[in-house]
C-alpha cells in the first residue's frame, strides 16, 4: 500500500477571535480563521503586492486556549486538511475544507501592556494528543498562562 501524507503548517495572523462551542457530549470545538500573506511581483506593472489567503481552522478539546486566540495575533498552526460536505438551506450540496489543528502556538510578544520580551506559547494538548516521545504543550499546570515564560526570545525562532 502506498503511503500518503496530509500535513499543513501555517504561520499567519488570526482574522477573527476564536469561537468555542460544545458538542452534545461536552467536547469543546474552537473555530477561527488565519490569514497568510505572500509578496508577488505584478507581471504587468512590475510592482510588488501582497496576496492574502484565508484558511478556516478547527481546534478540538482546547477551550482554555481559545481566549488567547484573538484577532490579529500571530500563530503557528500544524495539522491536517479535512473536506466535508453538507447541504445548505436550499438543498444544494456544499463543500468546506478546513485545517484540523493538532498543534497551535502563539508567536511573537506578549502583546500591548503585558511587558517586554517575545516568545512562543504552546497550546496545551490532552494526553491522547501528545507524541509518544514526550513533548507537547509548554503550558504549566495550574498557573496563570500570562505568567508563563518559556525562556525563548524572538532571536531563537528560526523564521
Amino acid at each position: 500500500m502506498a503511503r500518503s501524507v496530509n500535513k499543513v503548517i501555517l504561520i499567519g495572523n488570526l482574522g477573527r477571535d476564536a469561537e468555542t462551542k460544545f458538542t452534545p457530549q461536552g467536547i469543546a470545538v474552537s473555530r477561527f480563521s488565519i490569514a497568510t500573506t505572500r509578496r508577488i511581483k505584478d507581471s504587468g506593472s512590475g510592482d510588488w503586492k501582497d496576496e492574502t489567503d484565508w484558511n478556516n481552522v478547527v481546534l478540538w478539546r482546547n477551550e482554555n486556549l481559545a481566549q488567547y486566540l484573538t484577532k490579529g495575533k500571530q500563530v503557528y498552526i500544524e495539522g491536517r486538511l479535512q473536506t466535508r460536505s453538507y447541504e445548505d438551506k436550499d438543498g444544494n450540496k456544499k463543500y468546506s475544507t478546513e485545517v484540523i489543528a493538532e498543534e497551535v502556538m502563539l508567536l511573537g510578544g506578549r502583546g500591548e501592556g503585558e511587558g517586554s520580551g517575545g516568545g512562543m506559547q504552546s497550546a496545551p494538548r490532552s494526553a491522547s494528543q501528545r507524541p509518544a516521545q514526550g513533548g507537547g504543550g509548554g503550558r504549566p499546570s495550574g498557573g496563570n498562562f500570562d505568567d508563563f515564560d518559556p525562556g525563548i526570545s524572538d532571536d531563537d525562532v528560526p523564521f
